[in-house]
């Protein structure tokens, strides 16, 4: 093992890690093909509004207000919400390791995710994520956003475990290292396989996972 001490709670972000980011510079790519809007100004008008949007300062629609109802257009706020919940896929193998690590070590599960309102909650309900997330430390609910180190102490109060405690997952480097700065044991994710290694070494290894050599 590469730790003595004992793994009682799984921090996991969602976008990158569980499921597909939940609007991404590709999807602003795809709907601005798909709706004939000016990628461009799309773009900018998108990143403007993000952290206020991700910070739960705009709801959903006041978002969609701001970066493309900004005029008269073809199509409706609901239409174009729904293109933009379909965009949402899932990593069934991520999901499921989270699942069997619950189940085989009785560890809390918390996410903790820069996420927008609509989107978030959307998120949640699709892909079933309740049925085996115990908290939710999501940017639009604690009005903190990921670098900010304070979104991470919050979720250590919640799930009232000690920082050596938590192994974090997500796929962005500069996350990781906030965490690890907590002293969070943290791995970035690259894939299923690595990913599984890793939480092996802290303790946590996954039979349907990783090839355990005999011998």
């Amino acid at each position: 093992m590469a730790d003595a001490i004992p793994v009682t709670c799984l921090f996991l972000d969602i976008g990158g890690v569980l499921l597909s980011d939940g609007w991404s510079h590709g999807d602003s790519k795809l709907a601005a093909k798909t709706f004939g809007l000016d990628l461009v100004e799309l773009k900018i008008r998108h990143n403007q509004a993000l952290d206020t949007y991700e910070l739960g300062k705009f709801t959903i629609k006041e978002y969609l207000s701001q970066v493309v109802f900004y005029k008269k257009r073809p199509f409706t706020q609901v239409q174009f919400r729904k293109f933009m919940f379909a965009q949402s896929k899932p990593f069934p193998k991520m999901i499921g390791l989270a699942r069997r690590l619950k189940a085989q070590y009785g560890l809390k599960i918390l996410v903790v995710n820069n996420e927008g309102h609509g989107l978030n909650e959307y998120r949640i309900r699709k892909f079933h994520l309740d049925g085996f997330v115990d908290s939710f430390i999501s940017s639009c609910v604690v009005h903190l956003r990921k670098p900010d180190p304070d979104i991470f102490r919050i979720a250590l109060e919640t799930a009232q475990v000690p920082a050596s405690q938590v192994v974090y997952i997500d796929n962005t480097p500069m996350f990781v290292q906030i965490a690890k700065g907590l002293g969070i044991r943290s791995i970035l994710h690259t894939d299923y396989r690595s990913t599984c290694a890793k939480l092996a070494a802290f303790g946590l290894p996954n039979d349907k996972g990783v090839v355990h050599k005999t011998g």
